[in-house]
């Protein structure tokens, strides 16, 4: 038997500094989330900036416009 209810919130009878205690405790707990998504978006950032190294030569010589396997050629 699966019976299913919906049920609909309609009103949150919270006191005023519960509800400020409430959501200072989420703001301290948001500061663990937000570094580690810093850590893991910089992790993406260095993988990616590393991988698009591949495509740039890196004999390309500024001002000449000329790209070879070394200075000389």
């Amino acid at each position: 038997m699966t019976d299913q209810r919906e049920v609909v919130v309609t009103d949150i009878r919270m006191p005023f500094w519960s509800m400020v205690r409430f959501l200072v405790k989420l703001a301290i707990a948001s500061i663990p989330a937000f570094v580690i998504l810093w850590l893991v978006s910089m992790l993406l950032l260095l993988l990616f900036g590393v991988t698009s190294f591949a495509w740039i030569p890196f004999t390309f010589h500024w001002g000449t416009g000329s790209v070879g396997p070394g200075i000389g050629a």
